[in-house]
């Protein structure tokens, strides 16, 4: 039996985690047959070696006939406020049996999941997914809730021990059936460039809450009343845009302080490759949500960059404090000056934490390891047909067969 992955957009350049792993289960031998909700209105410039199956545009899709056996299995008012997602499964129940395929896999406990949901129901098609920060630790308001797929799932995978615990406290009827599975990254160390003076801190993330940006530059500005000489690059948009590029000028760091906008992955590797330090000043949303396991702490790792961060969700599980950065309590911008400062002040230092991370990052965050953790659970648990060869004898793929994938 195979297995189908299903996203609600394949590929996006948000969430190249995403199509990093399904790239790593092909070279494993899984082969998973891919679907797509909806088309990407940013994909990134890639070259998969598999094809992406897009479901029919939501808008012009012809209403689904509803049989009898359906209706019976399928309470009226939850098929009519989930209605899309209802559309979704019956549109997808017949490809996939038609393919052999029992089993489906989702990212992140959202629109993809809840589709998931409705093919078990209607179908009999088993799913698990992957559960990442604010679709598992932040209620939606969708018809089918968070406990509902949780309940139902035959596994769920998370990128933390702290999400795998917060998972089984809340939701108890899926104790026994959560499991860790980090986040993989390809590990390929690019060289260093020639730091730029004054030394740079860098920052990544969308500009919302969660991230923290007002509380780094507020600590960028404790940096520079104490006369520390620095530069700091801010890579990302989003809804706090304006307010930033205001709280710069108010604390007047416009001539230290650069927001760089969104940009691609090679943009950012080329502003690592060239800074002191990472930071990244996460923190917990007033609805609960939160940064969980940030891909970009893992590309700072991989660039040989100390992290300094917060002990936020599963941050705690990625750096480690004193070795490979500095985390200090969220909304304390002293602190975060304070460990900043410690980088900025010795280049030493940094390079010897930048190079523990990376080594840390290699140990934990491979996307073969991560992949293969995956595909040992979807055979254990959900009885997808395992490769020829085992698990333990694949060899870490090969960096110009990431390459080729990815159009680099």
């Amino acid at each position: 039996m195979s297995f189908a992955y299903l996203f609600e957009r394949f590929p996006s350049a948000v969430q190249t985690f995403c199509y990093r792993e399904v790239i790593a289960m092909h070279a494993l031998g899984m082969e998973p047959f891919v679907i797509s909700i909806r088309r990407p209105h940013d994909a990134p410039d890639l070259a998969l070696p598999f094809e992406v199956h897009y479901l029919s545009d939501e808008e012009t899709r012809p209403r689904v006939k509803v049989s009898f056996g359906v209706r019976m299995r399928t309470p009226s008012a939850l098929r009519h406020r989930d209605r899309l997602r209802f559309e979704d499964a019956m549109e997808l129940g017949p490809i996939l049996k038609a393919r052999g395929i029992r089993h489906v896999h989702a990212h992140f406990g959202g629109i993809a999941a809840r589709a998931a949901w409705w093919l078990r129901r209607i179908h009999g098609i088993r799913y698990s997914y992957t559960g990442h920060a604010n679709d598992i630790f932040c209620e939606s308001g969708a018809a089918i809730t968070n406990a509902m797929l949780a309940e139902d799932a035959t596994f769920i995978a998370t990128e933390t021990d702290y999400a795998r615990e917060w998972m089984e406290r809340t939701h108890p009827t899926a104790s026994g059936r959560v499991f860790r599975v980090f986040n993989g990254i390809e590990i390929a160390p690019a060289a260093r460039g020639e730091e730029s003076k004054p030394p740079r801190i860098v920052s990544v993330g969308r500009l919302v809450e969660k991230k923290g940006f007002p509380d780094l530059l507020r600590a960028c500005a404790l940096l520079r009343g104490r006369g520390v000489e620095f530069g700091c690059d801010i890579v990302g948009g989003g809804l706090l845009d304006a307010t930033l590029r205001g709280m710069i000028e108010e604390l007047g760091l416009g001539d230290c302080v650069v927001m760089h906008g969104p940009q691609q992955q090679s943009y950012v590797r080329a502003l690592l490759a060239k800074a002191r330090v990472f930071a990244l000043a996460a923190q917990r949303e007033g609805d609960g949500g939160s940064d969980n396991l940030p891909t970009v702490i893992m590309e700072a790792m991989v660039a040989s960059l100390p992290v300094v961060s917060t002990k936020v969700a599963g941050i705690p599980e990625m750096v480690d404090d004193g070795e490979t950065g500095s985390l200090v309590a969220e909304h304390d911008p002293a602190s975060l000056a304070d460990a900043l400062a410690s980088y900025l002040a010795n280049a030493a230092l940094a390079m010897q934490f930048g190079a523990k991370g990376l080594e840390r990052a290699k140990e934990k965050f491979s996307i073969t390891n991560s992949a293969i953790t995956l595909a040992r659970l979807l055979t254990s648990r959900a009885g997808v047909r395992a490769p020829d060869a085992a698990f333990t004898r694949v060899p870490a793929l090969h960096i110009p067969f990431w390459r080729r994938c990815l159009g680099r």
